[in-house]
């Protein structure tokens, strides 16, 4: 089979590998789509934290079930969305029901191998069956789905004054949720164009510009109170610790984002508006499902969010070109053949 194989940093090359064979437990799937995230872009420029070289990048995917073991409710030929995060069953997160925090996850495309490749051998319990979506849709269930589970860490945001700050295709997944969640949603981003694209995309009609004026202007859009819920998707040390003084007493700041940095805030800040903090990792197969329902009831701008395309071929010098020019783009897709 091809893969796209990230040899070292700044280095992509279209391989031949064997195909897969499938453990106990596993379905061989080929591979139909692969969104590219910012994650991908990450370790093509060497800065991803928990990789090693080289790597086939790829978790957000759609696929069709080429053999599934015998018993199985997956058929051959059907399409599938990829849940990436192959957690162990045993820890104590998954003991809880929270495989997206295993200790001892593995994530496709970061941990082992992911899916820019023809075929790829994946447990069953990873794959939900996609039913009537595209194979566009389907890959775009899993980064959607990462906003969509940081939108539920902050609980109940009906009514609430809601900011979201970056907007990237992960912050903007979060707009769509949180507006869906009924928040009353802001977004703040240090780019204008970006700013543009999420108004253009979600419709909302409130933005902020991250600049030495942010903490003013959240002042004033807020009344002086701050914003009840402030969620950050920018994975920047320096917005994070910005956040803190956008929040409002009593108010829940949730970090969607993770960087490599100590987090720094003034205790005396946090304990005086008793703020509440919470981190957001990965997703859960309810957040797939919340997901899946909003793109059935066409509440998912779909045509709005999938700017590029490529083939496996192609992205050997799309996905580099991408890595450094992001103009009008939102989220790409490698088309797999």
């Amino acid at each position: 089979m091809k893969a796209l194989v990230c040899q070292t940093p700044g280095e992509l090359a279209l391989v031949e590998r064997p195909d897969p064979y499938p453990l106990a437990g596993e379905v061989l799937v080929r591979i139909r789509r692969v969104g590219i995230c910012g994650t991908d872009y990450h370790i093509y420029e060497g800065s991803h934290p928990f990789l090693a070289y080289p790597r086939v990048m790829g978790h957000e995917l759609a696929a069709e079930v080429v053999d599934a073991p015998r018993g199985s409710a997956l058929k051959s030929g059907e399409l599938v969305i990829v849940n990436p995060y192959i957690a162990c069953g045993e820890c104590v997160a998954c003991r809880k029901g929270q495989p997206n925090c295993c200790m001892r996850i593995a994530v496709l495309g970061v941990h082992r191998d992911g899916g820019m490749s023809d075929y790829l051998s994946i447990p069953e319990r990873n794959l939900y069956p996609a039913g009537d979506l595209t194979a566009d849709e389907a890959a775009s269930v899993e980064f959607l789905a990462i906003g969509a589970h940081g939108v539920g860490r902050a609980g109940n945001i009906e009514g609430a004054r809601t900011l979201i700050v970056g907007a990237g295709p992960i912050g903007i997944g979060a707009v769509i949720f949180a507006g869906l969640a009924g928040g009353r949603v802001t977004v703040m981003d240090r780019d204008p164009a970006r700013l543009a694209d999420a108004a253009r995309v979600t419709g909302v009609i409130s933005w902020i510009l991250a600049d030495a004026h942010a903490a003013a202007a959240v002042a004033e859009a807020t009344g002086g109170d701050g914003f009840d819920v402030v969620i950050d998707a920018t994975g920047n040390r320096a917005s994070i610790d910005a956040g803190f003084g956008y929040v409002a007493h009593t108010g829940h700041y949730v970090l969607l984002s993770v960087v490599r940095e100590n987090v720094t805030f003034a205790d005396s800040e946090f304990h005086k508006r008793e703020m509440t903090l919470f981190a957001s990792r990965n997703a859960l197969k309810a957040d797939f499902e919340r997901v899946v329902a909003a793109i059935r009831a066409r509440r998912i701008p779909m045509d709005k969010l999938l700017t590029h395309r490529t083939t496996l071929a192609g992205a050997v010098t799309d996905l580099p070109r991408w890595a450094h020019d992001k103009s009008g783009l939102i989220k790409a897709l490698i088309e797999v053949s």
